[in-house]
């Protein structure tokens, strides 16, 4: 079983290249298991995303904490031997969430105790073209969807990717180009 994991800030395009390199995967005859979140399928995984829209520190953080909940969830309960590959989109960057110094606490915590893979991507999107993007595709915005809050979620979580086994892509390059290189990774 191969483990890969792709995060980044929101509007990088965490989604799209998942569901690419499953296609990818898929298309050589691979088992794939992919794991989106926060997921709809649990509470801990709807609670998240229902707090992403409220505002306020206590709602701040029962986000980040039904988040990983959800999380940790999906690493108990599913069948990773089953699988050739398994696929998580937002893995353990959620902790960048979380207010200064639970964030890099909780990141060292997980870090040691979850399974983790030399296949970890952050796709580091600028937080100028992700709230562009945000706003061509949403109309509702999440708490963190502003560009100040882009540029502050960046510079935590990418500080969190450059003291761990993660492989930085840029995100501001075309999907295809993305998508190439992390294929590029996974099979070589």
């Amino acid at each position: 079983m191969v483990f890969v994991v792709i995060d980044g800030l929101d509007a990088s395009g965490k989604d799209t290249q998942a569901l690419r390199l499953c296609t990818f995967l898929r298309d050589r005859r691979k088992t794939v298991l992919l794991r989106l979140h926060p997921s709809d399928d649990n509470f801990f995984g709807v609670k998240a995303k229902q707090f992403l829209y409220v505002n306020g520190k206590s709602a701040h953080l029962a986000s980040a904490l039904f988040y990983m909940v959800d999380v940790l969830r999906s690493i108990l309960i599913y069948s990773w031997r089953k699988h050739d590959y398994v696929v998580f989109v937002r893995y353990l960057m959620g902790t960048a969430y979380l207010p200064s110094p639970l964030d890099k606490i909780a990141y060292n915590f997980f870090a040691c105790t979850v399974p983790t893979s030399t296949l970890m991507f952050f796709l580091d999107v600028s937080p100028n073209e992700a709230f562009k993007r945000i706003q061509a595709a949403r109309g509702t915005r999440e708490r963190f969807e502003s560009l100040e809050e882009l540029v502050r979620m960046r510079r935590k979580a990418l500080s969190l990717a450059l003291t761990s086994n993660w492989t930085i892509i840029e995100a501001d390059k075309s999907v295809e180009d993305v998508a190439d290189e992390i294929k590029r990774h996974v099979v070589a």
